[in-house]
């Protein structure tokens, strides 16, 4: 069996350019990835099927149009390999949150396959930029600039260390939805700085940004100016914005330690929403396992 952690993906901002005739918008954003994220466990079998296990397992089905079950389809006709597999999803995260689930599930089963069977990094590249915008970058899963319709991506520098307060109050966002009530965009041409040298530069820089998706979010669900005030106005908040396409939230900490007061003050205030205190993973953090 084998074992792929799929991350929750950060977009620390997202700015976004003109509408290109084929319906997608070009993209301009800082990812990085959480400590936090489902689990895919991959092994070999006579038919190819989907088990779903986990706090959120509910909000999904193993339909013929799940994202993984597309994934090996589309894997298996990419290389021409017909073999049968059995994947399990643990699924930890929201769905429909902005913190990129499915598409980071789509990623670590690539990864899985590109193992079980030898599909090529090249091919594996290729099937990422057709399943999905977020899937090249969480095919990663490490800090990147992400641009064009999200299929340029370039290594960021390795991140000062950076503790998260991650918050969804229990809603869910379609991204096609927000993106349809987008208004101002801010455009791609971003200054993409060489390194930060400590927390406080890291967090100058990101004061300089916005995530243009915030706006519409905000107008399809009203809450999210809730979630980023309650964030805020914890002690050693230095940053709060929406991720993606929202509703999850995030809160920037310099220390673990407040990140952590900061989840038990909201949980204790909003035990309805799904709140986790962890930290952003450092470039080259993501590991495999073969059971």
């Amino acid at each position: 069996m084998i074992c792929e952690f799929a991350p929750a993906k950060i977009n620390l901002f997202l700015h976004v350019g003109r509408r290109c005739d084929d319906g997608f918008h070009l993209l301009q954003s800082l990812v990085a990835f959480a400590d936090v994220g489902d689990t895919i466990a991959v092994e070999p079998a006579r038919t190819v099927s989907l088990v779903i296990e986990g706090p959120f397992a509910r909000a999904l089905a193993p339909e013929h149009d799940n994202i993984i079950l597309r994934t090996v389809q589309a894997a298996s006709a990419k290389s021409g390999i017909d073999r049968g597999v059995r994947i399990a999803l643990t699924k930890n995260l929201p769905v429909a949150a902005g913190i990129g689930g499915g598409s980071a599930d789509a990623a670590a089963t690539l990864r899985c396959l590109q193992r079980l069977w030898g599909v090529t990094k090249q091919q594996t590249g290729e099937l990422a930029e057709s399943l999905g915008a977020d899937v090249p970058v969480c095919l990663v899963s490490s800090p990147a600039w992400m641009e064009g319709r999200g299929e340029r991506v370039s290594p960021a520098s390795v991140l000062p260390p950076v503790f998260l307060l991650l918050v969804n109050p229990g809603i869910a966002i379609q991204t096609a939805t927000v993106f349809g009530a987008l208004g101002v965009r801010r455009g791609v041409e971003g200054t993409k700085p060489a390194r930060w040298t400590t927390f406080d530069d890291f967090i100058a820089y990101l004061r300089t940004t916005s995530n243009d998706l915030e706006a519409p979010a905000h107008e399809i669900a009203p809450s999210i100016a809730s979630v980023l005030a309650a964030i805020s106005g914890c002690q050693g908040a230095e940053l709060a914005r929406v991720s993606g396409s929202g509703p999850t939230c995030f809160g920037l900490f310099r220390q673990s330690q407040e990140a952590a007061a900061a989840a038990e003050v909201l949980n204790n205030r909003e035990p309805s929403w799904w709140i986790r205190a962890t930290e952003l993973r450092p470039r080259g953090a993501l590991t495999s396992q073969t059971n």
